[in-house]
């Protein structure tokens, strides 16, 4: 096949971006339409540019005809992938957009891969499918941020931003809730390292007493307390809260009266933590193992 048949050029001013909220109130079929009207092309001509993506793919199904795109603007009719990628070429739009009027939205794909997990250890990609979309995220912490002592994540940013990071797309951290384990708190190492960053589950704000066949199946809490705040496992002992820490931890046991003096803000769900010392002074700390305090 010549080079240049895989070349397929139009004119100039048939480039725009198209608005999607003014026609978002249309069915899909009249969306098209409207795409078509204001790039002022005919069905005609669709049909022409169509047929040099047909040929440069070496695929007929990209081919759109005059009478399938007047059927597809009038009926409830959804266009196969090798047309919408035609149409997506030719009216100069994602896509991704195009598939988001036909209600397939591909940033949905991760949230259902995690709803479904597998339960054979498996490699994974988080795909970006619209960089252009944003999501909050915090881009300047407060200055008073102490690195050493445990806290609410909501509690030491300054500026939210809205940035289009696809990892992080599902974590509503400016309304959910997440804490931060400080340098200086070993109350549950090694099982929580210090400078880890926790998922709390607010609705969970009573002990459930369960049974655990390890470590890792006991519950883990985020407890605010007068002076700042406290992860660790809980017990309720004559109407106090005991905070209890790892046994290889140099932490001793904390009681304190429930309800004044400490109150559980969550149950902690999910953990993210390095596997290697963040600080020479807290590695130090955990090789000494000094005596509880």
């Amino acid at each position: 096949m010549p080079e240049d048949a895989l070349k397929v050029t139009y004119p100039p001013f048939y480039c725009f971006e198209v608005d999607f909220r003014m026609v978002w109130a249309q069915s899909p079929c009249e969306q098209l339409k409207a795409i078509r009207f204001r790039l002022g092309i005919t069905t005609r001509e669709v049909a022409e540019f169509s047929q040099k993506i047909a040929e440069a793919e070496g695929n007929p199904e990209f081919h759109i005809s005059n009478a399938w795109l007047t059927q597809v603007e009038n009926s409830d009719s959804v266009p196969s992938i090798f047309k919408l990628y035609s149409l997506s070429s030719i009216y100069r739009i994602k896509f991704t957009d195009l598939l988001l009027l036909y209600g397939v939205d591909m940033q949905h794909l991760s949230r259902h891969q995690l709803a479904a997990p597998l339960p054979a250890t498996h490699l994974t990609n988080l795909e970006v499918y619209d960089p252009q979309r944003t999501v909050s995220f915090p881009i300047r912490f407060d200055r008073s941020f102490d690195i050493d002592n445990t806290n609410l994540l909501s509690r030491l940013v300054e500026v939210w931003g809205e940035v289009p990071i696809a990892l992080i797309q599902h974590l509503d951290i400016r309304h959910g809730l997440y804490g931060y384990i400080g340098l200086q708190d070993m109350t549950l190492y090694p099982l929580l390292r210090p400078g880890s960053f926790v998922q709390i589950d607010p609705r969970v704000r009573k002990i459930q007493p369960m049974r655990w066949r390890t470590e890792f199946d006991r519950p883990i809490y985020f407890v605010e307390l007068r002076d700042g705040y406290a992860c660790s496992w809980c017990e309720v002992q004559d109407g106090h809260l005991l905070l209890l820490p790892h046994p290889l931890s140099p932490r001793a046991v904390r009681r304190l009266a429930q309800g004044t003096d400490a109150e559980i803000v969550g149950r902690v769900t999910a953990v993210a933590m390095t596997l290697t010392p963040l600080s020479t002074s807290s590695s130090d700390a955990a090789a000494r193992l000094p005596g509880r305090v």
